[in-house]
């Protein structure tokens, strides 16, 4: 068995970095635009009664310390592209990075494509290479709304644990920068569907004081998390403060439109669209590189997330858990806040409540799955009293 991998220096030097740099989009914001039209002080409460508890759902973030791995190998005559591990930010980054992982299998000018995993990543993944016209098949152990991806929160965060400043290189923020605009772009193609798979609310960060202490501290070794949101000014609506809000506080609110993926719907839309360029989905268990290589395709393509882990034995991944507290939804309050390290988001697809921690190293190193009531009766108490639901 011989291999040969496309680093990240060698997928620029062949032009992909390239392609990256022409793609990115003009600021869309330079100037501040009008107001939002939405009343931001006449919103409904968000009812937050424990009774309409429905679930508690717990992901694995896959996290890698040197950033989403993309980038292609050659085992025997088989060629794999890899693309997993994009920490937090796997809805978010999934398009930019679904048609970089494209660009780099259709080196090998396939007719046809193997991509295993059905969550974010290989949804989108599976879509781009569709329309190069190639037949794909996506393989998975769990179909899409069983995947880790469903469980995620739902709201644009390119940057959400996306590596660490020491491990990702010199280049990679200006790599990272070009995809997330090309995802931000497709994204927005989604807006105005049938079922809202993906919407602008307002999204607020109402202050306490004292600023909560974050829960968990540096467990990381020292290496510091990147953070590349000042990257993207003036792609996203601007925040401001807001003199007009519903919240008792004052301490000061801060907010404006963000944009929200409703989960559930926006995965049946990326199925369905599949399915109409000529794609199938299958059950099937892969469990070694040996058995990648040896799957249907002309290229099989490795969207696997934390799975990757065990898969093909990258051992510097580390996962990060990440638990949500899911109530009915409210559809005639979507809107969502961030208070005391808390976030309350109502989607159409249902109302949650995530303690965030504070910071990043909150659930770092920890994969387990299991729901935690006491972590969300803690998280509830925290933002339950911004609300008065009567």
């Amino acid at each position: 068995m011989t291999g040969h991998t496309l680093t990240r220096r060698s997928i620029i030097a062949t032009g992909l970095g390239t392609a990256l740099a022409g793609c990115t989009n003009p600021r869309l914001f330079d100037s501040p635009p009008p107001a939002p039209a939405n009343n931001f002080g006449a919103l409904k409460p968000l009812d937050l009664r424990p009774e309409n508890l429905i679930k508690i759902t717990v992901c694995t973030r896959p996290l890698r310390p040197a950033g989403p791995r993309l980038e292609a190998e050659v085992i025997g005559d088989k060629t794999i592209v890899h693309n997993y591990g994009h920490g937090g930010s796997g809805w978010s980054l999934a398009w930019g990075y679904a048609e970089a992982a494209r660009d780099l299998a259709a080196a090998s000018r396939p007719t046809s494509v193997t991509v295993v995993g059905a969550g974010a990543i290989g949804l989108t993944t599976a879509i781009a290479l569709a329309e190069t016209g190639a037949k794909v098949t996506i393989l998975a152990r769990d179909l899409p709304m069983e995947t880790r991806s469903t469980r995620a929160t739902g709201v644009w965060s390119p940057s959400s644990r996306i590596g660490y400043r020491s491990a990702t290189g010199d280049d990679f923020p200006a790599r990272w920068e070009a995809l997330a605009r090309r995802s931000y772009a497709r994204h927005l193609s989604y807006i105005g569907r049938a079922g809202h798979p993906v919407e602008f609310t307002p999204q607020f960060y109402v202050r306490h004081e004292p600023r909560e202490a974050p829960l968990a501290s540096d467990h990381s070794g020292g290496n510091e998390f990147l953070h590349l949101g000042r990257n993207l000014r003036g792609l996203t609506p601007p925040w401001s403060e807001r003199g007009t809000h519903p919240f008792p506080t004052d301490a000061g609110v801060r907010g404006g439109l963000g944009m929200v993926f409703n989960i559930a719907e926006y995965t049946r839309q990326l199925t369905e669209d599949f399915h109409a360029m000529g794609g199938r989905i299958e059950r099937a268990d892969i469990g070694s590189v040996a058995e990648l290589a040896r799957l249907p395709g002309d290229v099989v393509v490795n969207c696997t997330g934390y799975g990757a882990k065990t898969l093909v034995s990258d051992t510097s991944m580390l996962g990060v858990r990440g638990q949500i507290a899911w109530m009915a939804a409210q559809t005639d309050r979507l809107y969502g806040i961030y208070h005391r390290n808390v976030t309350a988001l109502s989607r159409r697809d249902g109302l949650l409540i995530q303690e965030t921690g504070g910071n990043d190293y909150f659930g770092l190193g920890d994969d387990s799955e299991t729901p935690d009531r006491q972590e969300f009766l803690a998280a509830h108490a925290k933002v339950a009293p911004m609300f008065d639901w009567g």
